[in-house]
């Protein structure tokens, strides 16, 4: 382990170290005492937990000034141990992942590893840059082809784009996996189940595998229930991001620890991968590990395949509800208040991103599905006459809602 340590140090400083032949042999040598759990994927065998580079180790708190040093220790201890999946994106650390991705990963056979990244629909300055971003991720990367890549967060802000036949992004990238620069194509995505479906009735056939938020928490409270069941029934392969939820599943409060505890002995963080090992169709989970110890206890967790019982799964989906009922509003979509509000706001879907806006303590995904919303049915267009109040059978203070939820977006 010292000698790939020092070989992925002397990458991170530019040495040519990593043309040498003892690298491969050195990392033939490593592999073969990886335990790793893999998964089949077409005739692919792929570890079933992938590095995500969105949060690798930055210096001085800068995120866009990676620690290349650290980061390349990280991917040498991963790399002994049986990952084999690296995920970055074009916009990763203010743009920086991909590089700093490309120029660690260098150090290791092409073979070794699956490289994945996305362009970057996000942005709809994007769209009509398609073969310009695509050309120099390559040259980011420092790669001739793509093992894995993405239409980045398909969504309600960006769906229709995507959709848009001249934009050609469809057809370029489909021409790019015909010539061998790209082997398998899917997207992400954030957006609702319906927009999920939207996208895969347009471009399903081409697509090969999904990546979606997918926790516990996030099996009810952002339907990923629902999300999976589609793409079982599609039978498309499901890649996990935010396995941890951003960490808030990493800790959770002593009693609920001790639940935990109580059925296994296992560390809080592991329960998270546990639950996902049950879900049926899930392939690779992505964790954007960005410390060393995070990193050898996720590898650890990955060395067994240990899904949960039924009782198990119904106490930690209990956990995840009570966590979600301390700051989230009980609205259950009857749509009472919507034909009482004169400006016919959508009120119970702008509660459910202020639940989710509120539970995450900010974020982007609730500014970026209100950008599909027109600008008079956002939450300041609220007028606070509270006739929808009236009519509540939950008796939720909907005005305070909107202006509170107004607030933290201005904020």
């Amino acid at each position: 382990m010292l000698e790939t340590y020092n070989a992925s140090i002397m990458i991170a400083e530019g040495t040519d170290f990593h043309k040498h032949k003892l690298w491969k042999f050195m990392y033939e040598w490593k592999r073969s005492e990886q335990q790793m759990i893999t998964k089949t994927f077409q005739n692919l065998r792929l570890s079933a937990l992938g590095m995500g580079a969105m949060r690798l180790p930055v210096v001085d708190g800068n995120d866009a000034q990676i620690d290349e040093a650290e980061a390349a220790r990280m991917v040498s201890y991963a790399m002994e141990h049986g990952i084999n999946y690296y995920d970055t994106a074009w916009g990763y650390h203010d743009g920086n992942s991909e590089t700093a991705m490309g120029k660690i990963l260098a150090a290791y056979p092409r073979d070794s590893y699956f490289l994945a990244t996305k362009f970057p629909g996000y942005d709809l300055s994007n769209m009509d840059k398609v073969e310009e971003i695509f050309e120099k991720q390559l040259e980011k990367c420092g790669v001739e082809y793509f093992d894995f890549y993405l239409f980045h967060n398909v969504c309600e802000m960006n769906v229709d784009a995507y959709l848009d036949e001249k934009y050609g992004i469809l057809d370029y990238l489909l021409k790019q996996k015909e010539n061998g620069r790209i082997r398998h194509l899917g997207f992400s995505a954030h957006g609702s189940r319906e927009v999920m479906e939207r996208f895969l009735d347009s471009y399903g056939s081409y697509m090969e595998f999904c990546q979606i938020q997918l926790n516990y928490l996030d099996w009810d409270f952002q339907d990923a229930k629902g999300k999976v069941e589609l793409l079982n029934s599609r039978h498309i392969p499901i890649w996990v991001m935010e396995p941890l939820r951003g960490g808030k599943l990493a800790f959770l409060p002593e009693e609920q620890e001790e639940k935990l505890s109580k059925l296994r002995g296992e560390k809080t963080p592991a329960w998270a991968f546990r639950f996902l090992q049950t879900v049926p169709g899930v392939t690779v989970v992505l964790s954007g590990m960005s410390d060393f110890e995070q990193m050898k206890e996720n590898i650890s967790t990955f060395e067994e395949d240990k899904p949960l019982d039924e009782k198990e799964w119904e106490v930690l989906l209990g956990i995840a509800g009570e966590m979600v009922k301390k700051i989230a509003l009980p609205c259950t979509g009857c749509h009472y208040c919507v034909s009482h509000c004169p400006k016919q706001l959508d009120i119970p879907a702008l509660l459910e991103l202020y639940n989710e806006h509120s539970f995450t303590g900010g974020g982007f995904i609730a500014p970026m599905a209100l950008m599909a919303v027109p600008e008079d049915k956002h939450p300041d267009a609220c007028i606070g006459c509270r006739s929808c109040e009236a009519v509540c059978p939950q008796q939720i203070k909907i005005s305070e809602a909107m202006a509170d939820f107004a607030s933290r977006l201005q904020g």
